[in-house]
């Protein structure tokens, strides 16, 4: 299997928030994040690269912490997910070929990834960042973006902890 810098720095950022990964599909709520045993074995850099995303959003959620961390959101979290998604992705991915990475790396490098969390993947709940700007954004995207819709493909599941 091929692990990137990222997706281990990602494994230790969750073991550290919560002690410990369990390597098993759970269910989707609850106070553990459970990475797919499937994902250990796929070298696939699609994958890859959102079990990168799944990791770190995981371990942000559980830094947020709450009675159920499976719920736990902000815009802080989301932003660095999508970020290491697409730093895995750039790593690994070159050869590879994903229109949703290839469209969301594009957002990046016009410098409208924060404009683009907060437009497609904002809730209500989340306190809006300074320093958006979001008219240039709104004319970006009508040019660039047109029928896009956002994706989010967790690799692994919430579950509630169990002995082990």
């Amino acid at each position: 299997m091929r692990t990137t810098g990222l997706v281990a720095a990602a494994l230790a950022a969750l073991a550290g928030c919560n002690g410990d990964i369990y390597l098993r599909d759970g269910v989707t709520d609850g106070d553990t994040f459970y990475l797919a045993e499937w994902a250990l074995h796929d070298d696939d850099p699609v994958v890859q690269s959102w079990v990168s995303y799944s990791l770190m959003r995981s371990a942000c959620q559980l830094m947020l912490g709450g009675d159920n961390p499976a719920r736990a959101t902000s815009f802080e979290c989301e932003l660095k997910a999508r970020e290491h998604l697409l730093d895995t992705w750039k790593e690994i991915g070159a050869a590879a070929d994903d229109r949703y990475l290839d469209t969301l790396a594009g957002v990046q490098a016009a410098g409208y990834l924060e404009e683009y969390v907060w437009h497609f993947l904002g809730r209500r709940s989340w306190e809006p960042p300074a320093g958006l700007a979001l008219a240039p954004f709104d004319d970006w995207r009508r040019r660039h973006l047109r029928g896009h819709v956002p994706e989010t493909r967790w690799i692994g599941s919430w579950g509630y902890a169990r002995g082990l």
